[in-house]
């Protein structure tokens, strides 16, 4: 790259910032970084009536939280650039490429601008989808402006990527039928073309055009479920992009060095929450234990042991099935009370098996050092006595006995925190319940 590499991310803020929105800002920002330039932002709110400052608020909370860098002009929405548009519209008019037109039979003293077409063959390079051919005939002479002051979409967008210096649109594929009209304004301006690139778009899991009920939600509404940002940009790299290799977790300076736009797919990219939820959870586990009581602070006002962290990062996929873990299952440090019945499964375990069992666990861990007091060694005592006499009848008695809940960690985890003193007494009241 000779020019220093800019891209830009328009997005209009006309509804909340939903994840195809987010992985063209994701692109945008990969490019850039991996080419040493920057993303520039700004608000295409060419659209008055649908455009509010709510919907920007929110593209602006999801771009932080997600931690995409961009710069911003100092006019960064269309609505307040008049000016730098009205220095371009009558250049148009001047040298014939456009021409002011009554609006149409309704409103005869209203004056449209449209752009003259010189009816030709476009064709530009694209760095996806290769070669692209449009023959403009077919557009006819379009509006460009709603008068000599207020630009359409089209030229707005052509006028703001000259100013701003624009060298590369990576856009989704749904805009690659507005290309050749913006072509035909840059060129009539004078201005240079930039390198164009358009995306797959991302799908439902019946590659239907995804829609609220299969995730296009509000990015930010992904950060109140409780997944984190560094899933979530992971996550949608990897929708339309394939970095090569077996590696599936990736950082962000991770992906911009690896990111070039001719690993980009033609085709769309299906998006799956249970996916998502996957890579939330890998990337949760890499956390450290501080960090993730630290995060996991943002959705519960309750104090967290530090115990419980290992096996929460085990267990939940997200910081909210964490917080929902603890308020549960996961509530077992104090005296459990539960009614007997529980401990025999509601009837499927006999009363004198449930003691037996719960006679001989004790026998074996008598001779367990304090120290030794560790999951993994208790299980390997424990599992080959419960697989002899049957797992259910064994393990349902002795977790429940621990926990007093019908949901919990496994009987060996709760061991472990517990301790051995602690871990024995609860096995003796379970006995006496009996």
């Amino acid at each position: 790259m000779t020019a220093k590499v800019i891209t830009r991310y328009p997005p209009s803020p006309t509804g909340f910032v939903h994840i195809g929105s987010v992985r063209t800002a994701l692109f945008n920002h990969l490019f850039a970084a991996h080419n040493g330039g920057e993303m520039v932002l700004r608000f295409e709110d060419t659209d008055k009536e649908r455009s509010k400052r709510e919907y920007e608020d929110d593209i602006l909370a999801g771009l932080a939280w997600l931690g995409l860098p961009y710069s911003m002009p100092a006019v960064a929405r269309q609505s307040e650039r008049t000016a730098v548009y009205q220095k371009h519209i009558p250049k148009l008019i001047e040298v014939g490429a456009a021409y002011e037109a009554e609006a149409g039979k309704d409103n005869p003293d209203k004056k449209v601008v449209r752009f003259k077409n010189p009816n030709v063959k476009i064709t530009f390079q694209d760095a996806v989808r290769g070669e692209v051919t449009f023959d403009t005939t077919e557009l006819g002479d379009f509006v460009i402006a709603r008068n000599i002051d207020e630009p359409l979409y089209h030229l707005a967008v052509v006028i703001d990527d000259h100013e701003m210096g624009v060298t590369h649109v990576i856009r989704g594929e749904d805009h690659i039928s507005n290309t050749p009209r913006q072509i035909l304004m840059l060129e009539a301006l004078g201005f240079e073309r930039p390198q164009y690139a358009h995306i797959p778009l991302i799908l439902a899991p019946d590659k239907t055009k995804l829609s609220k009920r299969h995730g296009a939600v509000s990015v930010n509404e992904y950060k109140a479920q409780g997944f984190i940002p560094e899933a979530v940009l992971n996550y949608l790299a990897l929708l339309g992009w394939n970095p090569g290799g077996e590696q599936e977790l990736f950082t962000l300076d991770e992906l911009a060095k690896l990111f070039t736009l001719d690993r980009v797919h033609k085709a769309g990219a299906v998006f799956g929450l249970e996916k998502l939820k996957w890579f939330n959870h890998e990337h949760l586990k890499k956390l450290s234990d501080a960090e993730y009581a630290a995060r996991l602070k943002a959705f519960s006002d309750k104090g967290i042991d530090p115990r419980l962290i290992p096996l929460l990062k085990e267990r939940a996929q997200t910081l909210v099935e964490a917080v929902l873990m603890l308020e549960t299952e996961f509530d077992f440090f104090g005296d459990p009370s539960y009614e007997p019945a529980l401990l025999l499964q509601k009837g499927k375990i006999l009363p004198e098996v449930a003691s037996n069992h719960l006679k001989a666990l004790t026998d074996l861990l008598e001779h367990v050092p304090h120290e030794g007091f560790l999951a993994a060694q208790l299980k390997d005592i424990i599992w080959p006595y419960a697989t002899a006499q049957g797992r259910g009848e064994v393990l349902w008695p002795l977790r429940v006995a621990l926990s007093g809940k019908e949901k919990s960690p496994d009987p060996f985890a709760i061991m472990g925190l517990l301790g051995k003193e602690e871990t024995r007494k609860r096995i003796a009241q379970a006995l006496q319940n009996l």
